[in-house]
């Protein structure tokens, strides 16, 4: 069978992003930027385009992007090559290949309903089910669509189905009750770890870039333990009050959790396997300081154990296209990031920004430039776009005033996820949830702006007061 041409809409998009970039070699580079930084600008943000208006997959468009780099001897080839070794995007090709693993033994669908059966004798019960299935796979399962939209969105349709809610009718409000939870207690938990979301390595490596800090695996955990554990406590709660069920009691639905899960039979051995890959790469983690090894390291000894224990096959590791997509964008991004950097072109632009935040003290500085940050997020479809293309020039901003490194570094980690909430198009898990069809357009955007109000009150309250305890600033 011959193999699908572009459709013309594709064709279009791509001249536009095209466009974009060929600009920078039409367009004078601007005073105090040499020709070559307004050249990895102009594909950078080309790029970035790509990833709004998408006339190929992301992963397509860095390698264009860094191709085009190097035809026109802006970027050695050599360069361009280095950064996939990269040890963060290591780091999250081994998590991706994890959490394949969580899938596919069943591990990730029997911590979900398993949650579900325990707690789910009340809807908000099942509410708060969700949320501890999150934050139990948060840290193993990189791509918060595969976590959300992947493994907990499908149980909660077919609970809702058990508890007769359907989208098409609107008797029963269970259903959108429990799809507002599963879909910010995934942004919750995709802003508590590191491993949370596949792009929040992008973050790390602009914190070293311009702060010369290692924001880790646990350093970044820590930050968010109390904010986070608060704003989990307090979802279904807030959740109950702006969308409540009118069926309180669920358990028709517990049982079907039960159900679901006797159906599965006991822990298989790849199950058991699994939970104590799990637990083994949580100790080793968080006690770094003992043992020397590295976040990246673990991750990739917990991938051997399940290769050598049989658990995984080598088909699984080669075959999974997420994990290999994902070594081709991040580690793209991230040379296009270090050519920004050393072309002299974040200095530039935070240099351009000193006159005008001129007088502001640094703590409001920083508070300032994360409500941009965080509210920006109405204008992207994606949170990689949206980390890529203002967390370095952000970061660069807070530096060049002084701003506390630590506090600067929280606050953008942490609202490059919890953003999301603002929109029913930010990132993956989001879109699926809302295709659910349970909550229409404009209640999600109603809902949102409000748990983006939520969000600020705990995260610049509770988790500003928990980082002066740290020593954060």
């Amino acid at each position: 069978m011959a193999s699908e041409k572009p459709t013309s809409i594709s064709i279009r998009r791509l001249a536009v992003c095209l466009a974009i970039g060929a600009a920078a070699w039409v367009v004078p580079a601007p005073e105090g930027l040499t020709a070559a930084g307004w050249h990895v600008l102009g594909v950078f943000a080309a790029t970035i385009a790509s990833f709004v208006i998408r006339p190929l997959p992301m992963g397509a468009m860095v390698l264009l992007g860094l191709i085009a780099l190097s035809v026109t001897g802006t970027l050695p080839y050599k360069s361009m090559l280095e950064a996939f070794g990269n040890i963060t995007v290591w780091l999250v090709v081994a998590a991706f290949l994890l959490a394949g693993a969580v899938g596919r033994t069943g591990f990730g669908r029997r911590i979900a309903l398993g949650f579900m059966a325990f707690l789910g004798r009340s809807t908000l019960g099942l509410g708060y089910s969700v949320c501890a299935s999150e934050v139990v796979l948060g840290p193993i399962v990189p791509s918060n669509t595969a976590r959300g939209g992947g493994i907990i969105a499908p149980i909660i349709r077919s609970l809702c189905v058990e508890l007769n809610s359907h989208p098409s009718e609107q008797p029963e409000r269970a259903g959108r009750y429990l799809t507002l939870v599963g879909a910010h207690a995934n942004l919750v938990t995709a802003a508590m770890f590191l491993t949370g979301m596949a792009a929040n390595p992008l973050l790390k490596a602009a914190a070293e870039d311009v702060f010369q800090i290692d924001f880790g695996f646990c350093t970044w955990a820590i930050g968010a333990l109390v904010p986070g554990l608060v704003s989990l406590g307090l979802l279904p709660l807030l959740m109950y009050k702006l969308s409540p069920p009118t069926l309180k009691d669920s358990r028709a639905a517990q049982e079907k959790a039960r159900s679901d899960l006797k159906a599965m039979g006991r822990w298989t051995r790849g199950q058991i396997v699994m939970a104590a890959v799990f637990v083994l790469l949580l100790v080793l983690w968080s006690t770094k300081p003992i043992h020397g090894m590295g976040t990246g390291l673990v991750a990739w000894l917990g991938v051997c154990i399940l290769l050598v224990s049989g658990t995984e096959g080598w088909q699984d590791v080669t075959g999974n296209a997420r994990a290999w997509d994902t070594l081709f964008w991040l580690g793209g991004l991230l040379a296009m990031a270090g050519a920004l950097k050393s072309e002299g072109v974040v200095g530039w632009f935070a240099q351009a920004m000193q006159d005008q935040v001129a007088g502001l003290g640094s703590i409001t500085l920083v508070l300032i430039l994360a409500l941009i940050y965080f509210y920006s997020m109405y204008g992207f479809s994606m949170l990689t776009a949206h980390i890529s293309a203002l967390a370095t020039a952000f970061f660069a901003i807070a530096a060049s005033a002084g701003a506390p490194p630590m506090l600067t570094i929280a606050l953008l980690a942490y609202f490059s996820n919890l953003c999301a909430c603002t929109t029913n198009y930010s990132t993956g898990p989001v879109i699926i949830y809302f295709g659910l069809g349970y909550v229409p357009s404009q209640s999600w955007f109603k809902v949102g702006a409000l748990v983006s109000l939520f969000h600020l009150a705990v995260w610049l309250g509770v988790g500003m007061a928990w980082w002066k305890i740290l020593g954060w600033w």
